[in-house]
C-alpha cells in the first residue's frame, strides 16, 4: 500500500541478430532473426511485488478471462493471488513477471471444454447436475531471470479457477437453475485437471524442464460482493511430469457486515460495527459502510472499508476524513494491512490507509 510514484522509459529498437535486448544490453531470445530492445524497471512498487519487463507483453490468452469467470473481484483475486502465491517460490528479488506467453486462448479454451464433463442432453436437467461443469478457466503467469545479457524463463505460476456453484440452463432464455460444488468434489477434479494441465505444458519442448507452480482457486457465487480464494497449492520441479504433494492454503475473503463474519470473527465484526455506527452519527446522508477482509490462518490480514457519502465541499471532505482517520486509530488494530476509501457520486474523494505494524495511517485527499 505505500504510496510510491516512479517514472519508467522504455525504448524499442530493432536491429540484426536473435533476441530480446534489454537494459544494460540483457537480451531474452525470441523469434530467430529479430531483436527487440526493454527495460527492466529499476525499482518495483512494492518489495513484495515484481519488476515487469517493458515494453509490456500481453498474454497469449489476453481477455480469455473475462469470459470464462464471471464475478470482477474473482477475476481480481485470482490475478493478485496466483501473483502472492508466486512470490514463496520465484523470489522477486531474483525474477520478473510477464504475463502468460505460452498457453493460448484456443489452448486454453480446448482444455477446458476437453476437461469437463460431457452433456450429453442439455435440455436435461439431471444431466447438468451430474456432470457439473466446475472448471472455468488457466491463468497462466511468467517468471523470468538475468542470466549474463539475458533475461530466460526460469518459472511458471499456474492458476486453475473452479466454480463453487454450477450455473446452468435447460433452454435459452429459461430460468437458471444452481448446482452447489463441494469442496471436497472441487478438490477432486481440480487436482484431476491440474494433472492433465501439466502434461500439456510439458509437451512444450521449451518448457519441458521449467518449475512450475500450480494453484487451485475456488471461485465465489456469481453474484458475491467478495471474492472466492486459493484452496491449495504444489511446485512441481523441471523435468518432472508427476503432481506429488499438495500444500492446502488457508485463505477467504469475509464481507463486513454478514452473517458469516459475525459467526466466524465476531471480534472483527464488532469492530466494524462500532466504527460504522460512529461513521452514521458524523453524517446524516450516510448509507454504509462495507468492509472486506481478507484472512490467512484465520489472522486478519486485510481489512479494506468503502464509505460512499455525498459530499457537497471540500472542507466536508478534509473534516471528515480527519473524524474517519481517527476512528482508524481508535477501533482498529495495527496487525493489518487497512485501506479506507471514502468516495461521492462524483469519484473518489480520500483514501486511509496503513500498513500492518505502522502506527501512524497516511492519508490522500484527492483533487
Amino acid at each position: 500500500m505505500k504510496r510510491m510514484l516512479f517514472i519508467m522509459f522504455a525504448i524499442l529498437l530493432v536491429i540484426s541478430g536473435c533476441g530480446r535486448v534489454v537494459e544494460d544490453d540483457l537480451v531474452q531470445p525470441e523469434e530467430e532473426g529479430e531483436t527487440e530492445v526493454s527495460i527492466i524497471p529499476s525499482h518495483a512498487v512494492e518489495e513484495s511485488q515484481y519488476k515487469i519487463l517493458l515494453p509490456y507483453r500481453p498474454s497469449a490468452a489476453r481477455g480469455a478471462i473475462t469470459n470464462q469467470v464471471a464475478n470482477r473481484v474473482d477475476i481480481d483475486e485470482l490475478e493478485e493471488g496466483l501473483r502472492r502465491h508466486s512470490v514463496s517460490v520465484f523470489s522477486p528479488e531474483k525474477y520478473v513477471f510477464e504475463e502468460g506467453q505460452y498457453l493460448t486462448t484456443d489452448k486454453i479454451y480446448e482444455l477446458i471444454d476437453s476437461l469437463n464433463p460431457e452433456i450429453k442432453d442439455p435440455a436435461n436437467k439431471k444431466d447438468h447436475e451430474e456432470n457439473p461443469r466446475v472448471f472455468s478457466h488457466i491463468l497462466e503467469h511468467n517468471f523470468l531471470e538475468r542470466k549474463d545479457n539475458r533475461v530466460e524463463l526460469v518459472g511458471i505460476s499456474i492458476g486453475i479457477a473452479l466454480k463453487s456453484v454450477y450455473r446452468f440452463q435447460t433452454e435459452t432464455g429459461g430460468p437458471y437453475y444452481y448446482e452447489e460444488i463441494s469442496l471436497r468434489e472441487m478438490k477432486r477434479e481440480g487436482e484431476r485437471i491440474a494433472q492433465a494441465v501439466l502434461k500439456e505444458i510439458r509437451s512444450m519442448d521449451e518448457l519441458r524442464d521449467i518449475p512450475v507452480m500450480i494453484a487451485l482457486f475456488r471461485e465465489a457465487e456469481q453474484s458475491s460482493p467478495v471474492p472466492g480464494s486459493f484452496i491449495q497449492k504444489t511446485v512441481v520441479e523441471g523435468g518432472q511430469t508427476e503432481i506429488g504433494k499438495w500444500e492446502p492454503i488457508n485463505e477467504e475473503n469475509v464481507l463486513f457486515p454478514s452473517n458469516e463474519a459475525k459467526e466466524k470473527y465476531p471480534n472483527d465484526a464488532q469492530k466494524m460495527k462500532a466504527f460504522s455506527d460512529k461513521v452514521a452519527q458524523y453524517f446524516p446522508n450516510f448509507v454504509g459502510v462495507v468492509g472486506r477482509g481478507f484472512y490467512v490462518d484465520k489472522e486478519l490480514s486485510k481489512l479494506s472499508i468503502e464509505i460512499p457519502i455525498e459530499f457537497y465541499g471540500k472542507g466536508e471532505v478534509i473534516g471528515f476524513t480527519q473524524y474517519a482517520y481517527g476512528l482508524v486509530k481508535e477501533i482498529f488494530g495495527t496487525h493489518f494491512d487497512l485501506e479506507v476509501y471514502i468516495y461521492s457520486s462524483d469519484g473518489p474523494e480520500s483514501l486511509i490507509f496503513r500498513d500492518a505494524g505502522e502506527e501512524e495511517p497516511g492519508v490522500h485527499i484527492f483533487n
